[in-house]
């Protein structure tokens, strides 16, 4: 829907309807302050200043950049009038729920699971189904408990095995986007290869409520406990090797690879996948900035904001004291990553690297890859490979990547599958 036909739209709708679509597009935009103006006294009490700047925009906008926004639906209620407003995001949809008083003011706010699109993966054509078996398990300790599935060659063993550590956002043990189930991919490639795979769905995923009323959040509690605790349990599994484990992370769960690392030195080696080495605030503006030249219509709007909130967290950088939230994220969370360097974390570990990068990939880009090989390069025991062809998913592709072509189905190239198992079995002999 272009700018005249929304406002055309919106021009039609009752003032309710309007309200609605301004609270998604504050939401949209991280505005918490904004948002929290909007509502009654009743709905102030009941959802803080601060729970809607630290929680409730920040889960709000790791959904990413909207796909589509339906057209509002209006009901009565008693006194208010309640509007549901569709919204597809790339890995998920909703139906943002936002009740209305006779003012206009807002009265509740809600996010109803909306309808998912079914996910048309097919196993890829690497993929030996008699090769392995699959067993579920159950990762971390009892009050916190994930879902997660082990994928293990045939045979007797031990094998040699890999934890897969997820990006951002609420990831399942798939690392489902859109049509494409990256983790599944790489599970069924490497097992069908000899090696041992363990994939979990992320704590922001099953633990999404409980998360968010965290005021210290950071991404150990994220991320980093629980990919420890997933080696801890290959180390306890009969069929694999407790000196052969490795630690696989794409995106951000490369990112925090090094960290990982560590923080458990019994690691045998990490692969690296779209890992960034720059600050995420930079590539937070790049990557928005590289949407708006594609005539992104949502892009455009954000990058002038986006670079005023780049600006704070480089003062922050420089000591300033950090706002409660900032790009979506809480200031424990962004204080946490702002004390972090990659790249210097990995320079001090002394186990071998596997370094993955696609140069079609517009969210980490190969800046970021030079980033790893002007620091790691020179050794012998770190390995660095770039794939014209590939995007952000290690999917193949022409052309400039974009954020439409996560819709269509595809697979992990098998170059990639095929390079990760033999660097893998090489390291272990």
């Amino acid at each position: 829907m272009n700018v005249l036909t929304l406002l055309i739209a919106l021009a039609a709708q009752p003032p309710p309807a309007v309200r609605a679509r301004e609270v998604l597009d504050l939401l949209l935009a991280g505005k918490a302050d904004e948002l929290y103006a909007l509502f009654d006294e009743r709905m102030q009490k009941a959802l803080p200043r601060d729970v809607v700047i630290q929680q409730v925009t920040p889960q709000f906008r790791s959904l990413g950049a909207p796909q589509h926004i339906g057209e509002p639906r209006t009901q009565t209620l008693d006194h208010l009038t309640v509007v549901l407003i569709p919204v597809k995001f790339p890995a998920a949809s909703i139906q943002l729920q936002v009740s209305v008083d006779a003012e206009g003011r807002v009265a509740g706010l809600f996010f109803r699971p909306g309808e998912t699109p079914p996910v048309n993966w097919r196993p890829p054509p690497y993929a030996k189904p008699g090769a392995f078996r699959e067993r579920e398990v159950t990762v971390g300790s009892a009050d916190g408990k994930l879902p997660g599935t082990l994928t293990v060659p045939a045979g007797k063993g031990p094998f040699p095995a890999m934890v897969l550590v997820h990006g951002s956002g609420p990831q399942d043990r798939d690392e489902t986007v859109g049509q494409n189930k990256i983790f599944r991919d790489l599970a069924e490639g490497l097992a069908s290869r000899g090696i041992a795979v363990l994939r979990y769905d992320k704590r922001t995923k099953v633990y999404a409520e409980k998360m968010a009323s965290m005021r210290e959040f950071t991404v150990r509690e994220e991320t980093i406990d629980d990919a420890l605790s997933a080696a801890a349990l290959l180390r306890q599994t009969p069929e694999i090797d407790s000196r052969r484990i490795f630690l696989l992370g794409h995106s951000l769960g490369g990112y925090l690879a090094p960290r990982i690392a560590k923080a458990d030195p019994r690691l045998a080696g990490l692969i690296i996948l779209a890992g960034n080495t720059r600050p995420l605030e930079d590539l937070i503006l790049e990557q928005v900035e590289y949407l708006a030249s594609l005539k992104d219509p949502g892009a455009q709007s954000q990058c002038d904001r986006i670079r005023q909130s780049v600006a704070e967290i480089k003062k922050v950088r420089a000591g300033a004291q950090p706002p409660s939230a900032i790009l979506g994220m809480p200031a424990a969370y962004m204080l946490d990553l702002i004390r972090y360097d990659p790249v210097a974390e990995a320079r001090q570990l002394s186990i071998p690297m596997l370094i993955l990068q696609g140069e079609r990939d517009y969210q980490v880009t190969m800046k970021d890859f030079e980033g790893w090989k002007a620091a790691l390069g020179h050794r012998k025991d770190v390995a660095l490979k770039a794939y014209p062809a590939l995007n952000h998913l290690f999917i193949a592709g022409s052309g400039k990547s974009k954020p439409s072509e996560y819709q269509t189905a595809g697979h992990v190239a098998e170059e990639v599958v095929e390079d990760i198992a033999q660097w893998v079995h090489a390291i272990s002999k």
